[in-house]
């Protein structure tokens, strides 16, 4: 172990330099331009899992962006560990946001800033890292049984992943699966989470005219898609901040005035400002901080478009626009009759001048791990021996589209060993991932896998 943690610390800085590289791969899913890029990716995250030690890596091709499969089975007695990450990562825009080209990393603040530096390249470094360190300090072997996936389509669904997991089931097996893309509290606030939220994430197009027409010709007597979006958009809040579809609260549960106090206590409202930058909190009132971002579901803008954006003027009445919608969800909310739902609403609030579609681009169930069991207990003494402090369990907010398929597929512990921070900005401009969180977090990954390799003793 000592010497696993000697082979770090005496080779940091050209991990970070490595980790430079892995970052300056624009590896953006969404986007069919980056194709080209997504397979460099794809291949630089194979080679390096190679030059870590491990024997037998494959970069899987897909009906989408490549699978980086790799597996080291060194004994067919030692427990097997199922490690999942992703090397894609969200578009940079706005570009003029960021204080350097979002693809060139750079040290600031001791933190590395770049596109994909904390959501999910840097984590999946940590463990890259980490299983080297181990092959060193154990002479070219491990102390557990090592698979590993790496996709390269969790912002855009994990589709193709769903897929692979299922028809590879037998190939995959193993008694813990490690996943790495989520955050702690703070620095000095290790935690591991217990579940996440689901998510429903669609596209609205409101279509009026034929085509674009003169708006000193027809406004007035066209009804403007783009107000028409808005007006629709804006009736699906109420005005206290709560989601205005009916059923839409159905199936959430209540939390107990135990539950309230302890998420009450993790977040403030000078955390909030302090990590978003907004002058105040804004939400479904009843509800306290913390609660709001991981036990109440929500319906979220992400983007709207139509009309004339580029520079200068054009009087235009455009023909269509188009607003992206998500909803966040938490246990017990199905995707598919929150879709009914939001169907139903829209048809609901689509006045007669105009015409409305909703299209969904993509949806995941909401999960709630159990933390009793060993697997949990190993993580939590791995990450008080790499933060040196004991981690707190904790509810998240976000959403991992391959989780419910790892738990129904595999039912197995799952341990969200992530090392990011909330203050990393991710999927914002100056992403950034913390030195320290990299350092800590390669000797948590470690501890936890020298700790799993115990977990079949009785």
């Amino acid at each position: 172990m000592e010497k696993a943690i000697a082979y770090i610390d005496a080779n940091f800085e050209n991990l970070v330099s490595d980790l430079k590289d892995y970052l300056r791969i624009p590896s953006i899913s969404t986007l069919p331009d980056y194709e080209a890029e997504m397979l460099r990716a794809a291949q630089w995250t194979s080679e390096r899992l190679q030059r870590a030690g491990i024997p037998h890596v494959e970069v899987v091709r897909t009906r989408g962006h490549p699978i980086v499969y790799g597996e080291w089975i060194v004994s067919g007695e030692a427990p097997t560990v199922l490690i999942y990450g992703h090397y894609d990562v969200q578009p940079a825009d706005p570009l003029e946001a960021w204080d350097q080209d979002p693809f060139e990393p750079v040290i600031r603040d001791n933190h590395i800033v770049a596109r994909g530096a904390a959501d999910d390249k840097g984590q999946v470094y940590v463990n890259i890292a980490a299983l080297e360190a181990l092959h060193i300090a154990y002479g070219g072997a491990l102390p557990v049984n090592i698979k590993i996936l790496i996709e390269g389509e969790e912002e855009v669904g994990s589709s193709a992943l769903a897929t692979f997991v299922k028809e590879n089931k037998d190939r995959l097996s193993a008694d813990v699966i490690v996943i790495s893309d989520t955050t702690m509290l703070s620095l000095d606030q290790p935690a591991i989470s217990t579940s996440f939220r689901g998510m429903l994430y669609t596209e609205l197009e409101v279509t009026g005219p034929a085509f674009d027409l003169h708006s000193g010709q027809h406004g007035g007597v066209v009804h403007n898609p783009i107000q028409a979006l808005s007006e629709i958009i804006a009736s699906l809040h109420n005005s206290d901040g709560s989601v205005a579809i009916d059923g839409f609260y159905d199936r959430v549960r209540t939390l107990s005035e135990q539950e309230k106090a302890d998420l009450a206590s993790l977040y403030s409202e000078d955390d909030f400002k302090a990590e978003t930058g907004a002058p105040k909190s804004w939400g479904e009132e009843g509800y306290n901080l913390r609660e709001r971002i991981v036990a109440r579901p929500t319906l979220e803008l992400n983007g709207i478009v139509g009309g004339w954006t580029g520079p200068g003027r054009k009087t235009v009445l455009p023909s269509k626009a188009i607003a992206k919608i998500s909803c966040r969800l938490v246990p017990d909310q199905e995707p598919d009759e929150v879709e009914v739902l939001l169907r139903r609403r829209i048809q609901e609030l689509t006045p007669p001048t105009v015409r409305s579609e909703l299209r969904v681009l993509g949806m995941s169930k909401p999960i709630h791990l159990s933390a009793d069991n060993r697997a949990t207990r190993i993580a939590i003494e791995a990450y008080e021996k790499g933060f040196g402090v004991r981690p707190i369990l904790m509810r998240k907010g976000g959403s991992l589209p391959i989780m419910s398929t790892f738990s129904d597929v595999f039912n197995v512990p799952i341990i969200l060993a992530g090392y990011g921070l909330p203050s990393d900005r991710v999927h914002g401009p100056n992403e950034r991932f913390h030195l320290e969180c990299l350092r800590r977090g390669i000797a948590t990954a470690i501890h936890l896998y020298q700790g799993l390799a115990k977990y079949k003793d009785s």
